[in-house]
Formats: C-alpha cells, structure tokens, sequence
C-alpha cells in the first residue's frame, strides 16, 4: 500500500509538471535594443520646459494624450496669457482627450483644454472645467517669474518642450 502511495504521488508530479510547462522563456531578454530613435525617444516620460533662461522638470502621465504631445516633441511654442494664471496654445490639430474636472488646478499642471489647447498653469486655483491631465511640473519654483520675465509685457511668452 506504501508503494502505490509514493507511485501515485510520484504520477502526479510527473503529470503536474508536464502540465505546467510553456515553451516561453523563464527570463525575458532585457538586453534587446532598439534601433529607431524615435520609438526610443518617446517612451520617456520625463519632459524638459525651457523659458527664458529657466528649464523646468516635468513627468507626463502615462495616457494616449501624452503619448501623442511626446509625438510633437521636440516643441517651441509661443504661448498666451490667460486668467493671470496660466498660459496656453492652441494646436492645429486635435489630440485624444479623456477630460475629467480636477476641481483644483495646481501651479505646474500642464493640461489639454477641449481637444487641442495646450495649457500651463502656473497659480493654482479650483476650478469647475474639465482638462485632460498630461504631466506635472516637479519643482515649480520661479514658475510664475519665469513666464513673467519671459511675456516682457505683451503676454506672450516662447517655450521649448522637449523630452529629456
């Protein structure tokens, strides 16, 4: 009786392992490059915002939005003063949207406005529209400054976004 006990455990072994076997690897390879700049590019996420002579941090969110703005990249743009808290630009063309109300816009918010206004805030302030987040600015110290300095009265201001 014990030794068909350890042969029907030792059968189930076997047909367990047999069961449980693919034919994908254990370890993917990690070490694969790849060759088109372009795709390499833009799977960063990681955005650089120059003004004037300031550059900012910033992190995209990881969304279709997103992905197609990093598309435009590298970017310079002039954009205009809104509301004494923000700056914005309108694209030719649209991008795919997922518009929410965040309730609160904070300083360093950079969003999309209907399908294809570009929008920088730099006060922050509650808010009942709705935006399509599309990355943050990590550090916005001298944000407001910056886009001040760099307007020099007319409201307009040049900034250059690229991908780092």
């Amino acid at each position: 009786m014990k030794n068909l006990i350890i042969l029907l455990m030792g059968l189930f072994f076997v047909t367990g392992s047999i069961a449980c076997k693919t034919d994908e690897p254990a370890i993917p390879d990690v070490n694969v490059e790849n060759n088109d700049e372009n795709t390499r590019d833009t799977m960063s996420n990681q955005l650089k915002i120059k003004i004037g002579s300031k550059t900012f941090n910033a992190t995209l969110f990881d969304n279709a939005t997103a992905s197609a703005f990093k598309a435009r990249l590298p970017l310079t743009i002039s954009m205009s003063e809104l509301n004494g808290n923000e700056k914005l630009y309108n694209f030719p063309t649209n991008l795919p949207t997922n518009a929410s109300n965040p309730r609160t816009i904070n300083t360093g918010d950079l969003m999309i406005y209907g399908s294809n206004v570009l929008v920088l805030f730099y006060k922050s302030f509650a808010t009942s529209y709705s935006y399509t987040r599309l990355g943050r600015i990590a550090d916005t110290s001298g944000l407001e400054a910056a886009l001040a300095a760099s307007a020099a009265g007319s409201g307009n201001v040049t900034v250059i976004f690229e991908l780092e």
